[in-house]
């Protein structure tokens, strides 16, 4: 309540390509990620920064059947986290394995979504006892690396509610996951990232998600769009779709003070 408007845009629009931007005037630090999912990178890019515990990839994590095992896997990463500084570790990645040539296969569980669902629910578990957020990813349907910026998923309900959600239902529910990653992809002809009946209807409303969902890096396609299904943080910054465009938005009339307002609350209680 105490915040500007500018305030609120700052606070779901990231600094730079790790972290979100503080706020010195109200006292509210900056939140530092770091990329997972079979370590804690910290903050700097793929073949730099401090050296981190590496542990087995997803799916052979998977092939264990160990939900035990993925648990205490998890609280190790956790405290890697913790290590780099870091507040929220962008793992784990609950896609399904629906071809053999998927790019990211060895970072997904399995192709069973029961399965990948209760790994998935023990990993958050774990990271999470250690105060660290996770961001279940991506949400939902980015199993291809074959166009992922702009391909479109066609997914019908059924489908998606036996298959595709499930896992991430998991994480929800049973793991409480204080975040989730949209993907890059379409869904039935709508980006993930400003899916309201995905980000809202689904994992809010019926799930009763109460965490913060952040843009995969880059994914970001929409201003009003985006904060009005629901999406919390566009990463990483400067921002290109937030920031000054989402002010505008909000003042134009195309994103309603009520909505920015839920989409900063989700931000700040995680952070709390």
């Amino acid at each position: 309540a105490d915040m500007t408007a500018e305030e609120k845009v700052a606070a779901v629009t990231g600094h730079d390509m790790w972290h979100t931007r503080p706020n010195e005037r109200l006292g509210i630090p900056q939140m530092k990620v770091t990329d997972g999912p079979n370590g804690a990178r910290g903050d700097g890019l793929m073949g730099t920064g401090a050296k981190t515990a590496c542990i087995p990839s997803g799916a052979a994590l998977g092939s264990t059947w160990d939900p035990d095992l993925i648990e205490k896997l998890g609280e190790i990463l956790g405290d890697e986290a913790v290590a780099k500084k870091a507040h929220v570790l962008l793992a784990p990645t609950i896609n399904l394995h629906r071809s053999p040539k998927g790019g990211r296969n060895f970072e997904c569980y399995s192709e069973d979504p029961v399965l990948t669902g209760r790994l998935a629910s023990a990993f958050v578990r774990g990271v999470q006892s250690k105060g660290v957020a996770t961001t279940a990813k991506h949400f939902v349907g980015n199993d291809s690396e074959f166009e992922r910026n702009s391909i479109d998923t066609q997914v019908d309900e059924r489908t998606l509610r036996e298959l595709y959600l499930v896992p991430f239902e998991h994480a929800v529910k049973d793991g409480n996951a204080w975040g989730i990653m949209s993907a890059y992809n379409r869904l039935n002809g709508t980006f993930c990232s400003e899916h309201e009946w995905l980000l809202t209807s689904v994992l809010r409303d019926e799930w009763g998600f109460d965490g913060f969902v952040v843009t995969d890096w880059f994914a970001a396609r929409s201003t009003a769009d985006m904060a009005n299904a629901g999406l919390n943080l566009e990463m990483p910054g400067e921002g290109r779709f937030y920031g000054a465009a989402l002010l505008a938005a909000v003042e134009a009339g195309e994103v309603s003070s009520d909505a920015l307002d839920r989409i900063v609350r989700d931000v700040l209680t995680v952070m709390e």
